[in-house]
């Protein structure tokens, strides 16, 4: 079953990307509820080659050289699938909603950047939304046309272009449905990292536009390391 947590309003730093400066402000305006499946432990070798583990199916499904093999990706797809299966209905439960529309937080680089298989994420998501009852297919509401950098391979020198997340970021480089107005959101990611703020982002752009509601759902949610 899916943990509840809450992503506060609070400060974060950023650097603008206009001046290139350190500056310190906030993503979101609100308190958002939110859940996740599980603890991510993004250091731990063993967990991300362990066929099932949240850590295996966030960066199978990311493959992000497009080098994975079918038969691998197959599998985390059908792992990924048994935990919306599970996790879904319990939140729409738990929130009290007659129907929500499911989002996705967009990958780092423009639509067209990626393939087929570098999208899978998504089509899971999408494909499990259509056969549950209570949920309204909005997984190609939120449609990246400007590359930002990867943040999870920022540190590696393989980020690419584009800049990281600064408040504002997911409304200027993307483009969101009205069909988001006045709706119940429930937006999903793989990965939910406190300090990122590209969720808060997100989030933020969706209220901004005009949804009712936002609730949160990340399949991982980093566990900050102890040094």
């Amino acid at each position: 079953m899916p943990q509840r947590f809450t992503i506060q309003s609070e400060n974060s730093r950023f650097t603008d990307p206009r001046t290139g400066t350190q500056q310190h402000g906030r993503f979101i305006s609100r308190a958002i509820d939110a859940f996740y499946h599980s603890d991510y432990l993004g250091g731990n070798t063993e967990q991300r080659q362990r066929i099932g583990t949240v850590e295996n199916i966030i960066c199978t499904l990311k493959n992000q050289f497009n080098n994975t093999n079918e038969d691998v990706l197959r599998q985390a797809t059908m792992d990924l699938s048994q935990i919306l299966n599970t996790d879904l209905p319990h939140i729409l439960r738990t929130t009290g909603r007659n129907n929500l529309t499911v989002c996705v937080v967009p990958r780092a680089k423009a639509e067209n950047f990626y393939f087929r298989n570098q999208m899978l994420f998504r089509q899971t998501i999408s494909d499990v939304t259509n056969r549950l009852n209570g949920f309204i297919n909005g997984t190609t509401y939120i449609i990246r046309h400007t590359n930002t950098i990867t943040t999870h391979l920022f540190q590696r020198g393989y980020g690419g272009d584009g800049h990281l997340p600064y408040p504002g970021i997911t409304a200027e480089t993307c483009t969101i449905s009205d069909s988001v107005i006045g709706q119940d959101i429930l937006l999903i990611d793989d990965l939910y990292t406190k300090s990122i703020n590209i969720d808060e982002d997100c989030i933020q752009a969706l209220l901004d536009k005009g949804a009712h509601s936002v609730i949160f759902y990340a399949v991982g949610k980093t566990v900050p390391r102890v040094y």
